[in-house]
């Protein structure tokens, strides 16, 4: 409506073709803005309708790298939706790891945003892990399932739905299945857990223990992630001590030196 009202006032008003193209760029433009706002204003709102708003939604917040809260957002959200109800532990659980990662840009504008996405019917995974994959690099993925599991776990209990989501979203951000086992196997533990988190098997010799350990201690030092904020940096040293501990206990159990 507004593009024809703008090109009939931009001919009046420059008297000819080119104000009134002017005039008609400008109220699309109204036009434009009208229907985002009337799609995406409020976090009080109704979920949206189907995955392809969700990502529109998702595309409008996270225009830039550095929105790494959007991001985050997206895959809290589907991990608290996973057991088909949000517990305010796991909320809790999120909104101190922002506090901590992000201090005082941390808002509750963040918080209208997972919202959002917890109101929506379903959440378009494979469009945001890919969009998030592309942006951030392997070390960094690794955490943000270790945040995952952390959101899962903050009710005392990993639920079989949650571990499934988690599982997909740590394949579709190109996550190994040895970097996942060993994660996983931070929060789930058996007697076969501290082979898991160095992504071994109980019949591996002792010199592919020691091989492991070392491949694991490199890859996964906290260094890797010294860029990003506190949270991930914790994220990143309780893993790394989480290897250490493991291989004590494989070492101790086996007698090696």
């Amino acid at each position: 409506m507004f593009k024809i009202i703008g090109a009939l006032a931009g001919f009046y008003i420059f008297h000819g073709f080119f104000g009134a193209l002017i005039g008609f760029f400008i109220g699309s433009g109204i036009d434009n803005y009208q229907k985002l706002k009337t799609q995406f204003q409020g976090a009080g709102g109704a979920g949206f309708n189907n995955a392809q708003d969700v990502f529109q939604y998702y595309q409008q917040r996270s225009t830039s790298a550095s929105d790494v809260p959007t991001m985050l957002m997206a895959l809290s959200a589907a991990v608290m939706k996973a057991d088909g109800k949000v517990l305010t532990a796991e909320l809790n659980y999120v909104k101190s790891f922002f506090s901590q990662q992000f201090g005082p840009q941390f808002s509750k504008h963040h918080l209208q945003t997972l919202k959002k996405f917890l109101d929506s019917s379903s959440i378009p995974l494979p469009q945001i892990c890919n969009d998030i994959k592309m942006r951030m690099q392997p070390a960094v993925r690794v955490q943000l399932i270790h945040y995952m599991f952390g959101i899962a776990k903050a009710d005392g209990d990993v639920s079989q739905s949650e571990l499934n989501v988690i599982a997909q979203i740590a394949q579709l951000l190109g996550v190994s299945n040895v970097e996942f086992e060993s994660v996983k196997n931070m929060f789930y533990r058996n007697v076969d857990s501290d082979y898991s988190v160095l992504g071994i098997t109980p019949t591996a010799t002792d010199e592919e223990v020691k091989k492991a350990y070392r491949s694991m201690a490199i890859k996964h030092h906290p260094d890797k992630v010294a860029q990003m904020g506190e949270e991930y940096q914790k994220g990143a040293k309780e893993k790394f001590q989480q290897i250490q501990d493991s291989y004590d206990a494989i070492k101790k159990r086996r007698g090696m030196k």
